[in-house]
């Protein structure tokens, strides 16, 4: 039975509303695979807290163009699943990459990050980037080490002018003294 207008309307502004809730979206291709393995796939995906989701791509398409995510039609032929990246989006790159190389089925077609397309190159690299806790990590160790050498600088004066000023004492005792 066809939609009507007004509901190809809601499920388009659905659609939009699924986008513009995550930082990003992989774009893949399924065919081929077998129930078992797209729940397999699934299930991993949710492991890195993103969903699989498989919609009418002529919807998907115009919600796309209306949110001005412009020349994704190639992208958005064929059976065509979208992965949303709900949790940390590098995460859901290494699933992706991850599934695709263990079902050869599952293509990898390319994403959608801060509303422009990112090819497949791209979505590798991300993949192979550490998690967002282990950049934080890298980065706060990046701004924290000239805090640790200046604070080492400043320790190390204060302890050459503490052993300058007790042997200045000394001296002026022993001078005293005698």
């Amino acid at each position: 039975m066809p939609m009507s207008r007004a509901e190809k309307l809601e499920r388009v502004a659905a659609i939009r509303g699924l986008i513009s809730a995550v930082d990003a979206i992989y774009l893949t291709e399924f065919r081929g695979l077998t129930v078992k393995e797209v729940q397999q796939v699934r299930r991993s995906l949710l492991e890195g807290e993103a969903r699989m989701r498989v919609m009418k791509m002529s919807l998907t398409r115009r919600a796309m163009e209306e949110m001005g995510h412009e020349g994704l039609s190639d992208h958005l032929a064929g059976p065509t699943a979208l992965v949303f990246a709900e949790g940390d989006p590098l995460a859901a790159a290494r699933t992706v990459r991850e599934q695709s190389r263990q079902f050869r089925n599952l293509v990898l077609k390319g994403g959608i990050m801060d509303g422009k397309f990112i090819g497949v190159e791209q979505v590798a690299e991300f993949a192979n980037l550490g998690s967002r806790e282990q950049l934080l990590g890298k980065l706060a160790g990046g701004i924290s080490a000239p805090l640790h050498k200046t604070a080492g600088v400043f320790a190390s004066f204060t302890r050459s002018a503490a052993g300058a000023f007790s042997q200045l004492l000394e001296r002026k005792t022993s001078a005293e003294a005698s």
